[in-house]
């Protein structure tokens, strides 16, 4: 495991993990800020067909734009945008929800039912719907996880998540796209 921004290092990753705290700009820009990160993202992600996996903003970052204090460029691997949740309820969205899984994948096996730690105002709303793997409910019902390919994102934080957590963790850690 390396904890890295440089850039050789992600283009030889056998997996990558984009944790993700903040907004969507503030993540969008020191992605940007870091010269050849984006691209060897992109090489590794897209490319290499490397497993990907982005938590929260990592998520977040995956559609085409973000409207989290203004617009910003996502990465563009999934169509759509990251827009503020359409609630009643009080914002941020922080504690345990449940997630229902809407499509089968292999890292999201036995998380239907199931509640998860959650800590964000914004959601990421593909265009295409095939891209949802599993919703959850804050006062409307919103993507929880979306993916295509290799490309896998959840907007809950797995690593707070307790066993449900640790065991989709472990998933992805198997999982061959």
């Amino acid at each position: 495991v390396h904890l890295t921004a440089d850039p050789d290092v992600i283009a030889a990753a056998d997996r990558i993990v984009l944790p993700g705290q903040g907004a969507f700009g503030q993540c969008a820009g020191a992605l940007r800020a870091r010269e050849g990160l984006s691209e060897a993202l992109d090489a590794a992600v897209r490319g290499r067909v490397v497993p990907f996996l982005g938590i929260c903003v990592g998520l977040q970052l995956l559609v085409t734009i973000g409207e989290e204090h203004g617009t910003q460029a996502g990465l563009d691997w999934l169509p759509g945008r990251c827009r503020r949740l359409d609630t009643h309820e009080r914002l941020p969205h922080m504690g345990w929800t449940r997630v229902e899984t809407v499509r089968a994948h292999p890292v999201l096996d036995g998380a239907t039912g199931r509640d998860f730690y959650f800590a964000h105002s914004y959601a990421a709303f593909p265009d295409n719907e095939a891209h949802v793997l599993a919703v959850s409910d804050h006062g409307g019902r919103f993507p929880a996880a979306l993916a295509s390919g290799s490309i896998l994102g959840v907007q809950f934080h797995p690593e707070k998540s307790q066993k449900a957590g640790l065991e989709l963790l472990s998933r992805f850690l198997r999982w061959t796209p």
